[in-house]
């Protein structure tokens, strides 16, 4: 049985168009990773998708350094984390995601595709979205594969990711999906009741046509 899937966001295609648009006139792009990728969490944003729909019109602005200095760092440490903001994961995991990936490498997947998205490990102030305590995820899957299973965590109550190394142990399993036929939009439901503040909300994304598992961190602000 297949959960719901949504259509196609007119958003999603204008920030594609405009990273690929980018990446090109860089040249920063590489074409055969980007093909072979799928997606990401754009809202609540994973990081590195964060920082290309904030920057990526503007990504040599050096106002970034001061007013969004993770996004900064990230930019700086390697633009492919973000024109390649749909290739954040591993392949022949086989569910066993958390011997597959150290803890203070959660956001990174494990330091994949050789160190591209270190930098979404890094400590500090991201930028946050505000949702409630009952919030929606939402997957822009570009190639359409859909999903075995999504797995949702927040972390737990007392923990500051502006100052901690994200762990396994800080997380708490809030939604285990059934199966989602392909589609471009696939929204999750999800409930973390008690939590209030700034948290991270971590998916897992099991995609469906291969051993393939994408890891998102999303900063967010419990209101």
């Amino acid at each position: 049985m297949y959960e719901h899937a949504q259509s196609a966001s007119p958003r999603a295609w204008t920030v594609r168009a405009l990273a690929l648009l980018s990446a090109v006139i860089i040249g920063l792009i590489p074409w055969a990773d980007n093909a072979a990728a799928h997606g990401s969490i754009v809202d609540p944003a994973a990081r590195n998708y964060s920082c290309l729909d904030r920057w990526g019109h503007d990504h040599l602005n050096p106002a970034m350094a001061q007013q969004d200095p993770m996004c900064w760092q990230a930019w700086q440490a390697n633009p492919n984390a973000m024109w390649n903001w749909n290739g954040l994961y591993r392949e022949n995991v086989r569910g066993n995601h958390q011997a597959a990936i150290p803890d203070g490498q959660l956001c990174s997947a494990g330091r994949t595709e050789g160190g591209r998205y270190n930098a979404m490990d890094t400590v500090g102030n991201w930028h946050a979205t505000d949702i409630g305590n009952n919030f929606t995820l939402r997957l822009y899957d570009q190639a359409s594969h859909g999903a075995d299973y999504f797995r949702v965590y927040v972390t737990r109550q007392g923990f500051d990711p502006t100052t901690q190394q994200l762990r396994w142990s800080d997380l708490e399993l809030v939604r285990e999906t059934g199966r989602y036929a392909p589609a471009q939009n696939i929204d999750i439901s999800a409930s973390a009741p008690g939590r209030t503040g700034r948290h991270i909300v971590y998916t897992i994304w099991q995609a469906s046509h291969l051993d393939q598992s994408y890891y998102f961190c999303s900063d967010v602000n419990f209101r």
